[in-house]
């Protein structure tokens, strides 16, 4: 295989991998504060229609991704009511979001199916795009994929070098601690899961708005769950967020492009690789039970109440 096939692959898998890189971050800030949303999948859904309604509606694809932004956090707050403040289950009301986001999404896109959109632009960087190799590269995507590499760089940085990064890490760990030191741990949490999930709308807009510039029910295909598994896998750490991105989205570019390199596998295999890689990895994460307990949140998906 030559690099100028090879090229096109490369761009592809970092295309891909860009609403797992923004929707895994800012799980993996919730996450660290301790609290397990598992309605990303309904949240992306979210942001996806929301993001094609306004962006058609309006023909402004800025304030359809601020919209869908919105949407994702508003749809975190209502998880954050009712596991922060009225105490319910952390993953009994994070599956049922993701089934309500699901529903209503398909229910408020109804009207937008088969609706045309103009795909987000890209960035063309004068000069620097013409450097050859690295030119094609680095420098033809849109700006939503420079977007998630600065955010992979902020949330590293918060998480690890600030000092409310240490804080939302201490409430993970031990909420009752960092409470008797005066922390607001559910103002805190409040704050994390929100970020969580306008992460998660910001993706589906971009889903709909530049992966695929369309609107159909249920576009987003599971990436939810792999966004989940994904952070699991990365054992709560950026870097390896970033680099476990790159391979899922590696992995759903490559079912795209093996039949036209005349490899001969039923289509439907090719379809399922991204669920099964996931699967696999997670088998192999299990193996070693130790690693997951010494990088998991102490309080992941427990409940906090400031007067218990």
């Amino acid at each position: 295989m030559s690099f100028e096939q090879l090229l096109p692959i490369l761009a592809s898998t970092v295309t891909a991998a860009t609403p797992l890189v923004i929707a895994a971050l800012g799980v993996l800030v919730s996450e660290r504060a301790g609290v397990l949303n598992l309605g990303v999948e309904g949240m992306m859904l979210m942001g996806a229609v929301t993001a094609f309604a306004i962006g058609v509606s309006s023909g402004s694809l800025l304030l359809g991704y601020l919209a869908a932004i919105a949407a994702g956090a508003g749809m975190a707050l209502l998880f954050a009511v009712l596991v922060l403040t009225l105490q319910t289950n952390q993953v009994a009301t994070g599956l049922a979001l993701a089934l309500f986001g699901t529903g209503l999404s398909a229910f408020l896109g109804r009207d937008y199916v088969g609706t045309p959109i103009e795909r987000l632009p890209p960035l063309e960087i004068p000069l620097l795009a013409d450097i050859p190799v690295l030119g094609p590269l680095l420098f033809h995507y849109d700006t939503v994929v420079y977007l998630s590499a600065l955010l992979f760089v902020v949330v590293s940085w918060f998480l690890f070098r600030s000092r409310h990064g240490l804080r939302l890490r201490a409430i993970g760990e031990a909420p009752a601690v960092a409470h008797s030191l005066g922390e607001p741990v559910i103002r805190i949490r409040y704050l994390a899961t929100m970020f969580g999930g306008a992460m998660s709308g910001l993706a589906g807009a971009y889903l709909s708005t530049a992966l695929t510039p369309m609107w159909a029910e249920g576009m987003s295909a599971g990436r939810g769950w792999i966004v989940l598994a994904l952070v699991v896998f990365a054992t709560w750490r950026p870097l390896r967020v970033l680099l476990g991105a790159y391979l899922f989205g590696g992995v759903a570019v490559l079912q795209l492009h093996a039949q036209g390199f005349g490899v001969t596998v039923p289509s439907e295999f090719l379809s399922m690789l991204p669920y099964l890689a996931t699967i696999v990895v997670l088998v192999l994460i299990c193996r070693d039970p130790k690693a997951i307990l010494l990088n998991q949140p102490a309080s992941l998906g427990r409940g906090f109440h400031p007067e218990a």
